[in-house]
């Protein structure tokens, strides 16, 4: 740069080579050493005092090896600069210390440019760090499902043999069709909402053969593709437990499902008699919920809702997901 904003004017050679060109080779090699060999190898490992040392050393050296080829090289040049510094006194001091500032220059430039590198590969380092831990628990929160859901689903065609031996045939079947979709189907980060409410209505269907008539399920989904995409087994949870908790054998119930579609936006609501479990009853493994809960999270953090509450004797359970 100094050497261009200066074309035009009259120039000697050889005080552009002694006082421009061998200081900007002696700052290359500075600022490579330092950039390839020097911070790796002492600035990141903390060895600071080993780290100065060195580049002191290389800059001293530098500023001898400069004046031991100006005096051989370039004598004029040299003679002058004695003849005008033992006129006036100071400057060559200062020339010095311009020189040893003009060499820290690059020292500096290296290490920001390798520290920032260096920042940029650990945040991305991190984030796939991260993201491969999500990954994981998501992965780890998937097979926690399946066997949740077909270990519910294999003791309420339990309590079918005996009462009903062709229901339960008609729910092992069903049961199939339900596995085969979990297993096969919900491997991809999203599925079709479509699909997903297809596997809804199955097992709804599957869970009304066991309910007696004293039992009224209703249940409403978008009839049209929506085009909406969405993580599988959201809502299958909240169903299981509409039927676990809000089913009597001895009384009247009813479960509401209804899910809308507002744009992105997926709202699903479900409402049952509230009848908790026994505190002796160990049926189940209290997972479902929590499951939920944690997907959420990992899958839509700050784009869900999900409440629950009990009013009026009935439990109400909402989970809406902006999908977008």
């Amino acid at each position: 740069m100094p050497y261009l904003l200066s074309y035009g004017q009259e120039q000697d050679i050889n005080r552009m080579i002694a006082h421009f060109w061998i200081p900007l080779v002696f700052s290359a090699v500075l600022f490579y050493l330092n950039y390839f060999v020097l911070i790796d190898r002492f600035l990141f490992p903390k060895k600071m005092v080993a780290f100065m040392i060195i580049n002191v050393a290389i800059i001293v050296s530098f500023l001898l090896l400069k004046e031991l080829i100006e005096t051989t090289f370039f004598s004029e040049l040299a003679l002058k600069r004695a003849n005008r510094d033992s006129a006036t006194g100071p400057p060559f001091k200062i020339f010095i210390y311009v020189q040893t500032l003009s060499y820290l220059a690059p020292l500096l430039f290296s290490i920001a440019i390798k520290s920032t590198k260096r920042l940029v590969k650990t945040e991305a380092e991190r984030k796939e760090a991260i993201n491969f831990k999500l990954q994981s628990e998501l992965q780890h929160l998937h097979y926690q499902l399946q066997p949740h859901f077909f270990f519910n689903s294999l003791n309420n065609i339990y309590a079918l043999v005996d009462i009903s031996p062709d229901q339960a045939k008609t729910s092992i079947h069903s049961l199939s069709k339900l596995m085969r979709y979990m297993l096969y189907e919900t491997n991809e980060e999203s599925v079709p909402l479509s699909k997903e409410i297809d596997f809804m209505k199955k097992y709804i269907e599957l869970m009304k053969l066991r309910v007696s008539d004293k039992t009224k399920v209703i249940y409403q989904f978008p009839s049209e593709d929506t085009g909406i995409r969405i993580a599988p087994l959201l809502f299958i949870s909240l169903i299981e437990n509409a039927f676990k908790h809000g089913v009597s054998a001895s009384k009247l119930s009813e479960i509401h499902i209804v899910m809308r579609v507002d744009g992105t936006t997926v709202l699903l609501t479900i409402e049952n008699d509230n009848l908790p479990k026994k505190t002796d009853d160990k049926s189940g493994s209290g997972i479902g919920l929590p499951n939920i809960e944690k997907r959420l999270q990992l899958l839509y953090p700050n784009k869900n809702s999900f409440k629950t509450l009990v009013r009026d004797d009935r439990f109400v359970a909402t989970l809406e997901i902006q999908t977008n």
